[in-house]
């Protein structure tokens, strides 16, 4: 596999490279160890990626099924160091609005990540378990005009603070900050801020109480 993912980049033969260390590789969580093995990370062959304004950083993990998509006037999609995007995860953007992941950061199967109007904003250390979803826009709904008639429109950007844990299935919609080591759980819709340490449930997601742990001391 190391020999294979050395040449994972390679003019002329990357995409046979990374065909035969898919083959060698362990199934599911055991394949993103090939993002370890260059520099230049791992993107599945699987992968459907459209997007002409994409930045990796080194060792990032991009499995099967994953779509990255550029609507007209999107803006950058942006993915730090050591990021993991687990498969069939679709990130998409459109309206001049960005999205960015921070570094060891991990997206877990079936998410989605859309961004019009507002950019999404993802820290470091942050993970999204299966099924999340995160749109930083919302449909109008005035009058009797059809909603597929309607402008899209948008409270403001999505932001997750660094080392948060948003559970399966959890939904965040647009203008809300989730606070640096929140906890969002299962099945949760944030409509509202989440405050650092905070552990919040339900729909509407409610804080219900806060984690017994004090935030970290600023770097010196």
């Amino acid at each position: 596999m190391k020999l294979s993912m050395a040449y994972a980049w390679s003019p002329g033969i990357h995409w046979f490279a990374r065909r035969f260390a898919e083959s060698l590789a362990p199934p599911h969580l055991g394949r993103v160890t090939l993002a370890y093995m260059n520099p230049k990370g791992y993107v599945s062959t699987k992968a459907q990626i459209h997007h002409a304004a994409l930045f990796v950083g080194t060792h990032v993990f991009i499995g099967d099924g994953e779509v990255l998509f550029q609507h007209e006037n999107g803006g950058k999609i942006k993915l730090d160091d050591f990021v993991v995007i687990h498969p069939d995860v679709i990130i998409e953007n459109g309206a001049d609005a960005g999205i960015r992941i921070g570094k060891h950061s991990s997206i877990h199967p079936w998410s989605q990540l859309r961004a019009q109007l507002s950019p999404i904003e993802i820290g470091s250390g942050v993970m999204l378990a299966a099924g999340c979803a995160l749109y930083s826009y919302d449909h109008g709904i005035a009058g009797e005009t059809p909603i597929r008639q309607q402008s899209l429109t948008s409270r403001g950007p999505i932001i997750v603070g660094d080392d948060a844990w948003l559970g399966t299935g959890a939904t965040v919609l647009s203008g809300v900050r989730i606070g640096q080591g929140a906890v969002v759980g299962a099945g949760a819709v944030v409509t509202r801020d989440v405050p650092d340490y905070a552990i919040a449930v339900g729909n509407p997601a409610r804080i219900v109480k806060y984690r017994n742990a004090a935030p970290p001391a600023p770097a010196t």
